[in-house]
């Protein structure tokens, strides 16, 4: 069975990506530091033990985009919240354990996705904690198995998000892993120096 790694990508456009950080250091400078961060992130995590693929949006400018290496496949996010996307993601991954992660954080490479695929050798679920309350990973043994109801009612963008989501997974066996750094705001800017 193979292993799936499937980084969520938005396309590095002014205004589109990191506004929050983009109100405090500028839409510019926010959507340069993403797409240098995102490249430099593709760059650490390719590794032979498992495939990455893109999770792009928009869908259309994402799947066409010359940003992003052409060598990695590509699927759509498709329509609705970030539940509703990565939940898509994880489903269409080939079958085998999935990770999800997100492109804006510093901190990650391959000893990280090692892991977070250890860890599903003996629970049904793992995450990988932000120092938020959200989370940078989250993978899953057997995602076409996932409770129906995975990342519903979730908030997002809120210190919740990791209990939330953990909560929607009802009775499955979940690991948790390294606790990282993901980048919203120029003070997270500053912490990764």
């Amino acid at each position: 069975m193979s292993r799936t790694v499937v980084v969520m990508l938005k396309e590095p456009r002014p205004g589109r990506v990191k506004t929050r950080l983009g109100c405090e250091i500028g839409m510019g400078p926010a959507a340069r530091w993403f797409r240098l961060q995102a490249l430099s992130l593709l760059r650490r995590i390719r590794d032979p033990r498992w495939n990455v693929v893109l999770a792009v949006t928009p869908d259309r400018e994402g799947l066409q985009s010359r940003l992003w290496p052409v060598d990695l496949p590509r699927i759509p996010q498709g329509y609705g919240d970030l539940g509703a996307r990565m939940t898509r993601a994880l489903r269409a991954a080939a079958p085998g354990p999935v990770s999800v992660i997100g492109a804006d954080v510093p901190g990650l490479g391959t000893p990280q996705i090692a892991a977070a695929f250890a860890a599903l050798g003996n629970h049904h679920a793992v995450f990988g904690p932000a120092s938020d309350g959200g989370f940078w990973l989250v993978g899953l043994k057997h995602p076409l198995q996932a409770p129906k109801g995975l990342f519903r009612g979730v908030r997002w963008s809120t210190e919740h998000a990791l209990t939330d989501s953990r909560a929607t997974l009802g009775s499955l066996t979940v690991a948790q892993i390294e606790t990282l750094h993901d980048v919203d705001t120029a003070a997270d800017l500053r912490r990764i120096g």
